[in-house]
């Protein structure tokens, strides 16, 4: 067993976690208008693995549909220019693609009435 005192602490982690925490749990934004924000801004400055990561979440919690992301391809495109809006196309049909896969057989469609999307 390990002594507690003796265990190294993250301490930059754990406040940059508690700081996130507080920002995503405030009331003025809902989860989804928050996650357009981010990617918005990922997008526009090339964050690439970020934007990664922010895709899958939007896509796994429901915060955006597959249409929805499609959609936000080509508006972002017309803002961050062509090259990075190319680049998003590719992760948002990768991250269908390999969420389809994964998904079970059967499962309903989303909101917007897609069939195989994501929820």
């Amino acid at each position: 067993m390990t002594d507690p005192a003796m265990e190294t602490v993250d301490s930059f982690g754990m406040t940059a976690e508690r700081q996130f925490a507080e920002v995503w749990s405030r009331t003025a934004l809902s989860d989804r208008e928050r996650r357009l924000l981010l990617l918005g801004l990922l997008v526009g400055q090339g964050f690439d693995e970020m934007t990664d990561v922010q895709l899958d979440a939007a896509l796994r919690t429901g915060d955006l549909t597959e249409p929805e992301l499609r959609e936000m391809v080509i508006f972002l495109t017309h803002y961050a220019g062509w090259i990075r809006g190319a680049r998003l196309n590719g992760q948002v049909e990768e991250l269908i693609e390999r969420v389809r896969r994964s998904r079970p057989a059967g499962d309903p469609p989303d909101r917007d009435g897609q069939a195989g999307s994501i929820r």
